[in-house]
């Protein structure tokens, strides 16, 4: 279970601070998917990078699960981010001297040993579709191609929540389309937690439940019944 509550965050500035999340909270249990839309400058990335524990807010709580990251020590939370959390980024942020197969097994690495972790990477390649691409590197893949080797190393180690910020965002619409499949399909499959935050009304629709961030707070999409 992911649970957020009153969420704030203040940025500082030359002209005082200021507000960018004021009082979001939000429950999604295992299994469940969310889309975050809302104008550019409106928080939806702030708000992804605190879930993801990334940055820290300025008030609120929270909660994956039974633990707080916030709480965390420095080491203990780097462990925290690695095992229980997947990003997948508008950028696939892949290692260009790297091969795909390198690239996924890049969080099994650090933290505790994953067991298999080579076979769990090349089952996660051949359920992106890249095993016949496995020994290239990123330079000779398409740009769709990239992003399912992102999301192919965000699912490695099995994690519990999956955030996405614009994955389709760079790509052409038939691209677009095939990596918003595998992403579905593989979320559903492996039922983790998923917040997708995205400008595309096409993604975001595929979504079961949709939320616009503005003024600081979520709102319910106009098409999506008050939760």
């Amino acid at each position: 279970m992911l649970q957020v509550t009153g969420l704030t965050k203040t940025y500082p500035t030359p002209r005082g601070p200021l507000p960018v999340l004021d009082g979001v909270s939000l429950t999604l249990p295992p299994g469940d998917a969310i889309a975050v839309t809302g104008p550019s400058g409106s928080g939806k990335s702030s708000l992804l990078y605190i879930l993801g524990a990334l940055e820290t807010p300025t008030s609120g709580r929270v909660t994956l699960g039974d633990r707080d990251p916030f709480t965390l020590s420095p080491n203990a939370l780097a462990a925290f981010r690695n095992e229980q959390i997947g990003f997948v980024f508008q950028d696939h942020c892949l290692l260009p001297q790297c091969t795909v197969l390198e690239n996924v097994l890049i969080p099994t690495l650090v933290g505790p040993h994953v067991a298999d972790a080579a076979r769990r990477a090349r089952d996660l390649i051949a359920q992106v579709g890249l095993s016949d691409r496995i020994d290239h590197r990123p330079g000779e893949l398409s740009g769709g191609e990239r992003q399912r080797v992102a999301i192919a190393r965000a699912l490695v180690r099995g994690p519990r929540l999956l955030l996405c910020d614009e994955p389709t965002g760079n790509l052409d619409h038939a691209a677009a389309a095939n990596v918003a499949d595998l992403l579905l399909d593989l979320h559903r499959a492996k039922q983790t937690i998923l917040v997708v935050v995205t400008h595309s009304a096409d993604l975001a629709a595929r979504l079961p439940r949709r939320v616009e961030l503005r003024d600081g707070t979520l709102h319910p999409h106009p098409a999506e019944p008050v939760r």
